[in-house]
């Protein structure tokens, strides 16, 4: 059944515009309540980041909630994680998180995790969107769902945090640059590697409401890899604005991208003995990658893009790390999603182990130069069926001669096709991306 409201990722848009408005999530938190609370605690937890535009949401979500029997319980400024993780801790019905990642602030979106702390399946995302069309009731009086504040979440979401770093080892003598990108992490991130033992530098930790993900974070690596070479520091960790992305920057200021980190994790568990199965990534990690897992023995799988058709895939295989070259890393062995945090300390776990730096654990990786070209195109044309683009791929195939990869896929939000290109030879990579989105703009003339 085809969703109207959810997407990939929950229900997501600019501000003021629908579904972003207060009705709608007034009536989504009403439609949610009553779908959710089949059994005896009907509770629900709220985080949300730090747009200005979160206030406004979560008490549509709460009028809604209410109105359905349900109880509402605020953990303010929290990362997607740390909503996933306390939703299972307090055996609650679900877990709902106010945030667009890692979009601007006019941005916001509202994404529910169920009580396992895993995005709600597909049709219970059903569910509430038929319950959405149907007219919006009230319980009794008696019945009203109430509210509170959960004053201690982000001191136990630390916690749990500092739990998936070993016991046996510490930060102490690291200097780390921590980018929270002024958004949900900035009262959590530092805080937990400053306990482990780091001298830590925070940047990015002064939200305003306004300035999430601007030009800092995991989608903006420059400051942060200014502030490490100012410092001398050993590392930086760049963040996103609801914490489930990660990307790192080394002691000699080069950016280290999710395919890079899965890469550590990966061979620090197999170099330790423990790492069991395979590895999960997407169809636009790096061909290099899978070449290094295939060096290591290690089975490798691609999924379509997207953390939760990663974790679909991890699922149905059984295996326990996945994630995605933008950040979402995927540890099931600690989590039951995305958490930037989490993949950063299994990464400085095999810094410790190995007494290693950041770039020498990349040793047997290098990544293929990979090109990303968006072609916009009218609603009713299909490059994809154009002989034309055909021609041009296999040409590219080629010139590649084995060593890179073509891929073409629709955007899902949006008119454009994402022309993708990577190999050995990065004259080859540019040339060839160029080529392809050339027969893409006149297939659709």
């Amino acid at each position: 059944m085809t969703r109207k409201y959810f997407g990939t990722d929950g229900v997501r848009g600019k501000v003021g515009q629908y579904p972003i408005t207060p009705d709608f999530a007034m009536r989504l938190g009403y439609a949610a309540g009553k779908v959710l609370s089949q059994s005896g605690t009907k509770q629900v937890l709220i985080g949300k980041d730090t747009r200005i535009s979160g206030y406004m949401l979560e008490s549509a979500l709460e009028a809604g909630l209410s109105a359905a029997g349900v109880k509402a319980a605020f953990m303010g400024p929290m990362p997607t994680p740390a909503v996933a993780y306390l939703t299972r801790t307090y055996r609650a019905e679900a877990g709902i998180v106010i945030s667009a990642s890692h979009n601007p602030y006019y941005d916001n979106g509202i994404k529910f995790f169920s009580a396992d702390g895993t995005k709600l399946p597909d049709a219970i995302e059903i569910a509430i969107e038929s319950e959405l069309d149907k007219p919006m009731g009230c319980v009794e009086s008696d019945q009203l769902g109430k509210a509170r504040r959960i004053e201690d979440a982000a001191g136990r979401y630390i916690e749990f945090c500092k739990s998936t770093f070993p016991n046996k080892l510490n930060l102490h003598g690291l200097k780390i640059v921590v980018d929270c990108a002024h958004g949900a992490t900035y009262h959590i991130a530092p805080n937990v590697f400053q306990e482990l033992g780091a001298e830590v530098i925070s940047i990015g930790d002064k939200p305003n409401g306004l300035n999430i993900n601007e030009e800092c974070g995991a989608t903006d690596t420059r400051l942060l890899a200014k502030t490490v070479l100012e410092h001398q520091a050993d590392l930086g960790i760049a963040l996103d604005g609801d914490g489930d992305r990660v990307m790192m920057i080394d002691h000699l200021g080069q950016h280290i991208d999710g395919d890079e980190i899965l890469y550590i994790i990966a061979k620090d568990a197999k170099q330790l003995g423990r790492f069991n199965g395979g590895v999960v990534g997407t169809l636009m990690s790096n061909l290099a990658l899978e070449q290094a897992f295939a060096r290591m023995d290690i089975p490798f799988a691609r999924s379509k893009v997207g953390d939760r058709y990663v974790m679909e895939l991890l699922s149905e295989k059984g295996w326990r790390l996945g994630g995605e070259n933008s950040g979402h890393i995927i540890c099931l062995e600690h989590t039951t999603t995305g958490d930037g945090i989490v993949a950063a300390l299994q990464v400085l776990a095999a810094m410790r182990t190995s007494e290693h730096s950041l770039r020498e654990l990349l040793t047997g990786l290098t990544l293929y130069p990979q090109l990303l070209v968006n072609v916009r195109f009218s609603g009713d044309s299909n490059p994809l069926s154009s002989q034309e683009v055909s021609d041009a791929v296999a040409q590219v195939e080629t010139n590649l001669a084995g060593k890179g990869r073509v891929l073409l896929r629709k955007s899902g939000t949006e008119p454009l096709l994402r022309v993708m290109v990577e190999g050995a030879d990065g004259e080859k990579v540019e040339q060839g991306a160029q080529l392809i989105a050339d027969a893409v703009r006149k297939a659709c003339e």
